[in-house]
C-alpha cells in the first residue's frame, strides 16, 4: 500500500497516511494525528511527494537467483548423466535420418 502525504490547511501540520489506492483521500485532519488541542477539524490536502525510488542492486534478478538449496540439489540429481568422455549428453530435437552420400559431378566426355 502506498504512503500518502497530507497537509492540514488549518494548522499547517504535515503527516503521512498509509492507504490502499482504492481508498478515498482524507478530507479532515485525523483526530489522532492533529496537533491542535482540542481537535481542529481542519481540511487536509494531499501533497505531491517524490515517493520512494525503486533500486535494483546486485548482479541480476532472475528467478534462479533465489532458488533454495534443496531445489538446487534436486535439480542436480535430475540433470542428464555425463558421457564417458566427460561431456554432457544433449538430446537432439531433430529426428535422426541416415546421411545421404555426397553427390559427385557426372564426368562427361573430355574435349581437348
Amino acid at each position: 500500500m502506498p504512503t500518502y502525504e497530507y497537509i492540514c490547511e488549518k494548522c499547517g501540520h504535515a503527516f503521512e497516511k498509509v492507504q490502499p489506492m482504492s481508498a478515498r483521500p482524507l478530507a479532515v485532519c485525523p483526530q489522532e494525528l492533529c496537533p491542535q488541542k482540542p481537535w481542529g477539524k481542519g481540511k487536509v490536502k494531499r501533497a505531491i511527494s517524490g515517493g520512494g525510488g525503486l533500486l535494483f542492486k546486485g548482479s541480476g534478478f532472475y528467478a534462479t537467483d533465489y532458488r533454495s538449496e534443496q531445489y538446487k540439489a534436486a535439480a542436480k540429481k535430475d540433470a542428464p548423466a555425463a558421457t564417458p568422455s566427460g561431456g554432457e549428453t544433449k538430446p537432439s530435437s531433430e529426428p535422426k535420418t541416415p546421411a545421404k552420400p555426397e553427390a559427385k559431378p557426372a564426368s562427361g566426355p573430355k574435349t581437348s
